[in-house]
């Protein structure tokens, strides 16, 4: 039951990771927006399978939950803060 859990949480909280990473850093860093989407994208694929091997290598399935939630929790205050900014300007 616990690899399986982990299997979940790596491939949902993996790719959600990645996703969020990718559009944070597609809209933060300072350079023409298509070599920012490029960069970005290609940071997603590093990221991806470092979430998966976070999920694996943590010592509960429960720590493997919360440290993909916080790192989510990163890029996702950056899109919301980038948001805000472009609505109130």
């Amino acid at each position: 039951m616990g690899v399986a859990l982990r299997t979940i949480a790596a491939i949902g909280g993996g790719y959600g990771l990645a996703s969020l990473s990718t559009q944070a850093l597609a809209i933060t860093l300072p350079m023409a927006p298509a070599d920012a989407v490029v960069t970005g994208t290609l940071t997603g694929l590093v990221v991806y399978p470092c979430a998966v091997m976070w999920c694996f290598a943590a010592a509960t399935v429960t720590r493997a939950c919360l440290g993909l939630a916080a790192c989510c929790a990163v890029p996702a205050l950056v899109i919301l803060v980038h948001q805000s900014a472009a609505v109130a300007a």
